[in-house]
């Protein structure tokens, strides 16, 4: 692909206003709106756009997120580039329709501001939101910073245009959606020589009458998910293809997950999203004690990059994972995940996995925090249940 000669240009936007670009940039046809806190800001500065360049794409206020998703599963099946946004008690109010859009192959993009779940009421971050959400069939992609979550929403598209399986793409309530930094902007000629329009094979089409959704019988339905699956699956190579196109037009290249002064590590600190910037000053921190530590980043958790993450842990001697987040009853959803991907391993060359919860409601994990989870791993053996810390 040739890179799109432009004059860069730098604005200082928010998390949210960054997603809100993406998703202009991208020319979404159907945006489906309906504001809950933090992600009110990202519907207000689409509802802005917008406004300034009419007839570009329809603009839906809608009376729950229950109907925006619904907005934009009609829409994706007439053929249209759909785009909607939400946060915590929004995403669960979704729940039933997010399903019904990976089963139906809709290439709908759908930014979540991470907001920890009522009851008690919180505006906060924690991940347990999205990571709920794992088991409905769509990608989902977690953000460190605003120009990640540009790109990644206009990736997005192209990555679920290409394999028909919509995409989530993730970001901390406040630390990220309403925290301002420079941001590099790719002018809309870059973004369509990127994005081209998107033309399915079947679509709702008055003049070609099809069915979608009817009923599946026996016959059918297992291999209908079995496709679905696969097409998960493949997304975990596809979107290298689609993040070293976007760095030939860009220079900028995200991969499936990040690794910091992992190579001659023995201990790897794993991370998601904004604590990976966190994370990234603790290994420092350590590494001038003469401590052997990397962090890794974990930017794609669905599809889950099981055989990436054997390879590139395979030999270590401690993992230390930190989730913002929990599965009541069991443990931390990224202690859980990671702990079955390296069962695949030899004993012999599995490191200890040492999980550790904390950050949630949007409590800080300082620096301070994180270092003490490194030092109650290097000096207690590795439970079978993640740990509390804060």
């Amino acid at each position: 692909m040739m890179r799109v000669e432009e004059k860069t240009a730098v604005r200082v936007i928010t998390g949210n206003e960054a997603a809100a670009w993406a998703a202009f940039l991208a020319r979404s046809q159907v945006i489906a709106s309906y504001p809950i806190t933090p992600q009110t800001s990202l519907i207000e500065t689409l509802a802005s756009l917008t406004a300034k360049a009419p007839g570009r794409c329809r603009f839906i206020n809608v009376e729950s997120e229950h109907s925006a998703m619904a907005a934009c599963i009609a829409a994706a099946t007439a053929g249209a580039r759909a785009f909607t946004a939400t946060s915590s008690q929004g995403l669960l109010l979704m729940h039933e329709l997010l399903h019904w859009a990976s089963g139906a192959r809709l290439p709908i993009v759908l930014v979540n501001v991470n907001r920890a779940t009522a009851p008690g009421w919180n505006i906060w971050t924690d991940q347990n939101d999205s990571m709920s959400q794992r088991d409905t069939g769509w990608i989902q992609f977690y953000c460190e910073s605003a120009q990640e979550v540009l790109d990644t929403v206009i990736q997005s598209y192209r990555l679920s245009e290409e394999l028909r399986v919509p995409s989530m793409v993730i970001l901390d309530a406040f630390f990220l959606s309403h925290t301002a930094e420079p941001v590099e902007m790719p002018s809309q000629d870059l973004v369509d020589c990127f994005l081209p329009p998107w033309s399915p094979e079947f679509l709702l089409d008055v003049d070609n009458p099809a069915a979608f959704g009817g009923l599946l019988g026996i016959d059918h339905y297992q291999e209908m998910r079995g496709d679905l699956h696969e097409a998960l699956h493949a997304a975990a190579t596809r979107v290298e293809g689609v993040d070293l196109a976007w760095k030939e037009l860009t220079g900028r290249s995200y991969g499936t997950i990040e690794e910091y002064r992992c190579g001659d590590a023995d201990i790897v600190l794993m991370t998601v999203a904004t604590a990976s910037s966190t994370a990234r000053l603790v290994v420092d921190s350590f590494r001038e004690r003469g401590v052997g530590i990397g962090r890794l980043k974990l930017r794609m958790f669905r599809p889950f990059p099981d055989e990436l993450l054997r390879e590139r842990l395979r030999g270590k001697r401690h993992l230390i994972v930190l989730d913002r987040n929990c599965s009541y009853g069991s443990n931390g959803i990224l202690f859980t995940e990671i702990k079955g991907a390296l069962y695949g391993l030899p004993e012999a060359e599995r490191p200890q996995v040492h999980g550790y919860i904390s950050g949630l409601g949007g409590r800080d994990l300082t620096p301070a925090r994180i270092e003490s989870m490194v030092e109650h791993a290097l000096n207690h053996a590795a439970e079978e249940r993640s740990v509390w810390i804060g």
